[in-house]
């Protein structure tokens, strides 16, 4: 088992290098960052980039994995993006892990002047972003002509130091998106049920988590992959757990979950006076008892 931590884009970087500094420092796998414009009630205040703080977070670590969680097609292009996360590949020296997702609703659906997109189209747009960002990160010189994305000679040289490219981690909970994460990922994420904020009773919750599994598997099965090859990442804090509550309650709700083949638990580190302020004086602790208790 291993606990990676979820650091916002809301510290100016003066502050931002002891944070991103501290997750390394106490232990943690990885961080991640969300890939938004602007996100949920942080909307009115700071709020930074995500390639360039985790080009920054890069420059003040060196054992830490890095990577989104997620970034999706709602204002991204897969040739321009593929050649940040070619670049932040290089800076990190091999330590960039791709989340990606299909986007919702919220507020990077519409920043750019568009209508939101529907459901399916967002499957759809999905379906061709992901193949085609795996091609790009994979290939020297990619041209692609499809419904929604196109690339002509796009050159992605000298290519990422992870070979063949950067680990792409799919999230998903559908059977659509289970297909791509057996076709494309390296690791799999889920929040738990389909709809963040859900209000299912928390004793439900690894039943579903564990019909996702089983869902992936299947996935794999028709890829002729193995399941465990790929890592499975449960992003946490959205749901009515409260795996924060001390030590003890993450290592037994950690414990719960690596029993259904959960080996990556992501938190959010504390930011008082805000939704993920729960966890502080625990967060910090997390590595360390992680570690005593699983081993490694």
């Amino acid at each position: 088992m291993r606990v990676s931590a979820l650091i916002l884009p809301v510290y100016p970087w003066r502050e931002g290098r002891h944070v991103w500094r501290e997750a390394e420092d106490l232990g943690f796998h990885a961080a991640y960052t969300y890939d938004h414009l602007s996100w949920r009630t942080f909307r009115d205040g700071p709020w930074f980039g995500a390639v360039p703080t985790l080009t920054a977070a890069a420059g003040v670590t060196a054992r830490l994995r890095l990577g989104t969680m997620v970034t999706s097609p709602n204002f991204r292009h897969p040739v321009t993006l593929a050649k940040d996360v070619m670049t932040l590949d290089d800076v990190s020296d091999g330590r960039v892990t791709v989340g990606i997702g299909a986007g919702g609703i919220g507020f990077d659906a519409s920043v750019l002047g568009q209508a939101p997109w529907s459901t399916a189209e967002r499957t759809e747009r999905f379906e061709e972003f992901v193949p085609l960002l795996d091609r790009l990160l994979t290939d020297g010189d990619t041209t692609h002509h499809g419904k929604h994305y196109s690339a002509y000679e796009a050159r992605m040289l000298p290519g990422c130091v992870q070979r063949p490219r950067a680990p792409l981690a799919i999230a998903a909970t559908g059977p659509r998106g289970l297909a791509l994460a057996a076709r494309h990922g390296q690791a799999w994420i889920t929040t738990g049920p389909a709809r963040k904020g859900d209000e299912t009773d928390p004793e439900l919750l690894p039943g579903i988590i564990a019909g996702q599994l089983d869902g992936l598997g299947r996935a794999c099965a028709a890829e002729g992959r193995d399941p465990a090859e790929l890592s499975h990442i449960l992003l946490t804090g959205f749901t009515r757990e409260q795996p924060l509550a001390s030590v003890q309650a993450f290592v037994d709700f950690a414990g719960r979950y690596a029993e259904l083949g959960i080996d990556e638990i992501v938190v959010h580190r504390p930011v008082p006076g805000t939704c993920f302020d729960p966890g502080q004086g625990v967060y910090e602790k997390l590595p360390a008892a992680v570690a005593a208790a699983f081993g490694g």
